[in-house]
């Protein structure tokens, strides 16, 4: 799906201080200041609109969320939505997946969502992958003991790859469901969910990082 270019998206994300946060690296283990309190913080890599993620956060106000996107005309779309919203437990930010470890220090984060990510199906692109092992070692120094990644895919051999990645790589995986929808379970839709999912059953799975 081609990406629709949204002119001066980065000055515009600027017009939402209480939620873009221009020099995410500043906060690195210490982003309890950014919200100012001390209550656990969850991300979600490649947030899209926003959709999941604000009402996560509006579900649940003793969790700090963090949107991650990389492409400012797509986060410029999430911070418009809200506009008329008061959420003081989240921040968006503008960053590259593939450079995690810059925003965010050891043990500093208790949950990811992986949503919908690009599956980039060709095999030389695999370390591109959001689960490939680079990221998984990149998202256990990051996430504290126990912490976990939540994945939701339409696309089958992405979560099948997932599958063999986080076993590979010492995960403890649970939950793993080959319908979501079909499935009796507490689900919020992201955006791109609520309109393909028509098209084929979800896939999702929690993988738990393991101790020691």
């Amino acid at each position: 799906m081609r990406l629709r270019k949204v002119k001066n998206a980065l000055e515009r994300l600027k017009e939402y201080p209480s939620y873009f946060i221009q020099n995410p690296s500043k906060f690195k283990g210490n982003w309890q200041t950014a919200f100012q309190n001390q209550n656990p913080i969850h991300i979600e890599i490649g947030c899209g609109k926003g959709q999941f993620i604000s009402q996560l956060a509006a579900l649940n106000p003793d969790v700090n969320y963090i949107a991650i996107e990389k492409y400012d005309s797509v986060l410029l779309r999430a911070a418009e939505k809200l506009k008329d919203i008061s959420l003081s437990n989240l921040k968006l930010i503008l960053w590259d997946a593939s450079h995690i470890e810059e925003v965010f220090a050891e043990n500093e984060i208790s949950q990811i969502y992986i949503n919908f990510s690009d599956p980039w199906p060709k095999s030389a692109h695999k370390k591109r992958r959001l689960t490939y092992k680079t990221f998984l070692d990149s998202y256990e120094k990051i996430l504290i003991p126990d912490g976990k990644i939540c994945q939701k895919t339409d696309n089958r051999q992405l979560f099948a790859f997932s599958i063999e990645s986080f076993n590979e790589n010492n995960w403890l995986l649970s939950n793993i469901t080959l319908d979501l929808h079909a499935d009796d379970v507490f689900n919020i839709e992201t955006e791109f969910e609520e309109k393909w999912s028509k098209l084929g059953p979800i896939y999702r799975l929690e993988a738990t990082k393991r101790r020691g």
